[in-house]
């Protein structure tokens, strides 16, 4: 639950950082490459795959 509430406030953050950013194409794309980033590394940690020992 307290990690939905987490996702949930980010998101809310990011997207007041873009209604904030009024066109500012710097700002969108670093908000943007910060977003795709996130996603990496959640596709990552989704596949990653404990060594066998």
């Amino acid at each position: 639950m307290k990690q939905d509430d987490e996702k949930i406030s980010e998101g809310l953050n990011e997207l007041f950082e873009i209604i904030n950013a009024k066109g500012d194409t710097g700002e969108l794309k670093e908000i943007l490459g910060s977003y795709d980033r996130a996603k990496l590394e959640d596709n990552q940690k989704a596949n990653y795959k404990r060594p066998r020992e």
